[in-house]
């Protein structure tokens, strides 16, 4: 076809053949079912809405923010990153942690894709272990990084030796352990991390191991938070998040805990102001009122404890967990389960090995229609 434009001679146009990147052909984006019905089980959210009173905190925050908007916000975000150490100080009392131990960003996503910036990259390699959060392979796809992800044991547990045999053998810049772990809701030992810690500071050229505890909030009692390791770890990071335990899943605002130094590396990789003004209002009204809105996470784990002892009396294989989810099987046919309880008014997640199912823990409401659909559809 031809287009012509006064003054130019006309362009003889053939259908648009993209230039995009080789490994990215075939592929769809990373996404799970939104769908509306009546128990939405499916991506480990909080099922309890913020109480009116830190609505009413939140919504007063972005009206300050909002008579700014013509100012680009603090780039560094400073005073959101003091309230995020205050936070793990309160919680896990670590002695120092300052502003300069923390990062945050657009959800936990985008603090791994800023490690990967920084630290993965061509002939650079991330190792992890499987089953494990789906979107890891996609960071190192976006990095071009090479991923190496091998398996957990049997009970999804990490095996320490084969950890740091892999981490002699391949020599990674990233190691990855989620903690618990998705989708199986597994903890990692604070043994297990220093070992597998130890073993990456000898690969030549460095190694950073990042603990993901996106799901820290709901563990049971007694099970430590790898921020407890920090002062003695140079090259350990923590990831964490709003989304789940603060119910700011639609606010978006993962962060980080590690050195200084790791820190800085990631603010090179940082696009400029990549927090928003209303973004870093709505975090920091938040964790103003951090136990308001956390004061239902008690009241999950009890509701996990109580579907995991549930599955169980019912014959069914349930992974050890620590938190808002539960994985459960075997299943001959989990996608016929799957389209029986959707069927039903139960949207819960095809993820983790072959034959298993997770369910994300909703209200006492939500868990009855599931465990209801559950043995219809056995039937």
């Amino acid at each position: 076809m031809a287009t012509v434009v006064a003054g130019y001679p006309s362009l003889h146009l053939t259908p648009m053949t993209l230039p995009l990147r080789p490994e990215l052909e075939g592929l769809v984006p990373y996404g799970a079912p939104q769908l509306d019905v009546e128990a939405r089980l499916n991506v480990n959210e909080n099922p309890y809405a913020p109480p009116p009173s830190v609505v009413d905190a939140i919504a007063q925050a972005v009206h300050h923010a909002a008579q700014g908007l013509n100012r680009y916000p603090d780039r560094d975000f400073v005073a959101l990153r003091r309230d995020l150490a205050e936070y793990l100080l309160r919680e896990s009392h670590v002695d120092p942690l300052t502003f300069d131990n923390i990062w945050a960003a657009n959800g936990s996503n985008e603090v791994m894709l800023h490690l990967h910036q920084a630290f993965g990259g061509p002939g650079r390699t991330t190792l992890s272990f499987a089953p494990t959060y789906s979107m890891y392979p996609e960071y190192a796809r976006d990095t071009v990084t090479t991923y190496v992800e091998l398996p957990r044991q049997d009970d999804f547990s990490i095996s320490v030796p084969h950890a740091i045999a892999a981490i002699e053998q391949h020599a990674p810049s990233l190691v990855l352990l989620a903690s618990p772990n998705n989708p199986t809701g597994t903890a990692l030992p604070l043994a297990a991390t220093l070992e597998i810690c130890a073993a990456a500071a000898t690969v030549p050229g460095g190694c950073i191991v990042v603990v993901d505890e996106a799901y820290a909030e709901f563990r049971h009692s007694g099970v430590p938070s790898a921020v407890t390791l920090l002062p003695d770890t140079p090259n350990l990071a923590v990831s964490r998040t709003m989304s789940k335990a603060f119910a700011l899943a639609g606010g978006r605002l993962g962060y980080l805990a590690a050195s200084t130094a790791i820190v800085d590396a990631l603010r090179l990789v940082r696009l400029p102001y990549h927090l928003s003004a209303v973004t870093q209002a709505t975090a920091r009204a938040a964790l103003a009122h951090s136990r308001e809105l956390q004061a239902q996470v008690a009241e999950i784990r009890a509701e996990r404890d109580a579907t995991v002892a549930w599955l169980k009396s019912e014959g069914f294989t349930v992974a050890d967990t620590d938190a808002n989810f539960v994985l459960f099987g075997p299943f001959a046919n989990r996608e016929k389960v799957f389209e029986g309880l959707l069927e039903r008014g139960v949207l819960i997640r095809v993820v983790g090995p072959e034959g298993w199912l997770r369910v994300s823990i909703g209200t006492a409401e939500e868990m009855a229609l599931f465990r209801a659909a559950l043995l219809e559809v056995r039937e």
